[in-house]
């Protein structure tokens, strides 16, 4: 695409979905955090179900830390990988409050340091929680970047790099949400939905499906 037509493009997003925001429940950065770490190859909607009971008994880094690693896979077995997210969960809770006095940093580096935290976790951490302009690449983001032509790159971090310098600054921080509710209802993996696209006009994808099947 044209840098018009990125703007264009995500213009045409924020027009039909203007509040978009995380899916995720949480209730401050602590719990987001937590819940992103547990996000990872898991549904939002998988994630809150867990998470209701884990909260409760374990709002804060502390409580987590005594729920233990036992007490939080309690609450998180329907949800992918629960057994290394229940390790990292206590980990990282310990972490912080050994190095950061029970709060989470906003800090990229000191993010990416704690135990199961990636650059993708850390930048939604830093979009939500801390209002920062960044851009968290996760599947449906990969996907939708390279099959628009919106920001083509053969790994996260380079979608990620080309969006941040195609993107409007100002425009940046809510397009995270943006592209990836798009990826997750309508540019979806085996089936786009283009023939309810908003964007489909800028859209370079030589294959748009302007018809429903059937």
């Amino acid at each position: 695409m044209t840098r018009e037509e990125v703007v264009r493009f995500i213009e045409a997003l924020a027009r039909a979905n203007p509040n978009a925001e995380s899916e995720l429940v949480f209730t401050d950065a602590y719990s987001l955090l937590v819940s992103v770490v547990l996000s990872a190859q898991a549904t939002d909607l998988s994630v809150n179900k867990a998470t209701v009971g884990l909260f409760a008994e374990a709002p804060d880094p502390a409580a987590m830390v005594r729920l233990g690693e036992e007490g939080v896979a309690r609450h998180i077995r329907t949800i992918g990988l629960w057994r290394a997210k229940a390790r990292n969960v206590v980990a990282l809770s310990q972490a912080l409050l050994a190095q950061h006095g029970g709060q989470v940093p906003g800090d990229r580096e000191a993010l990416e340091a704690l135990p199961g935290v990636g650059r993708k976790t850390a930048n939604v951490v830093l979009n939500v929680a801390f209002g920062e302009s960044t851009m968290a690449v996760d599947t449906h983001i990969l996907r939708l970047g390279n099959r628009t032509g919106l920001a083509p790159g053969k790994t996260p971090r380079a979608v990620e790099d080309q969006l941040v310098k195609r993107i409007p600054a100002e425009m940046l921080r809510p397009a995270h949400h943006w592209l990836i509710l798009h990826g997750r209802y309508v540019c979806k993996a085996r089936a786009p939905e283009c023939w309810h696209c908003v964007a489909r006009e800028w859209c370079h994808y030589p294959e748009k499906r302007l018809q429903p099947p059937g």
